[in-house]
């Protein structure tokens, strides 16, 4: 199950489990409540991953202003429109939240996958 940018979603929830921080539910934590709800109920069900030379792979990146969220996509011939094979998504960490908009559209490509290990 997967749901598109989980973590900005969530972020004024998550934003009261800091320490030091005094716990207020007001409108924007309401409004991410009532959104994450709605996000449950319409998840999208990823798909196997295939193999072959005509099997193609897209990897999609965003960065908003509190998290960033990858996803990786399969399509193969005959389909038009690609099948999700996972979706990642995390809030920054220390002072990621200050890289520029590039640096955070790139990080997820270049830092969050790992090649294999032999």
């Amino acid at each position: 199950m997967h749901i598109p940018e989980y973590s900005q979603i969530v972020s004024p929830l998550y934003l009261f489990t800091r320490k030091k921080k005094n716990f207020h539910w007001g409108p924007e934590q309401q409004q991410a409540f009532v959104q994450i709800k709605q996000e449950i109920a319409h998840a999208v069900a990823l798909g196997p991953v295939r193999t072959g030379p005509d099997v193609k792979n897209v990897l999609y990146s965003a960065a908003g202003n509190n998290g960033l969220s990858w996803s990786l996509w399969q399509k193969g011939p005959g389909e038009t429109r690609g099948r999700p094979l996972g979706f990642w998504s995390r809030s920054y960490r220390g002072s990621e939240a200050n890289y520029t908009p590039t640096e955070k559209e790139s990080w997820p490509p270049m830092k969050e996958f790992k090649p294999p290990q032999k």
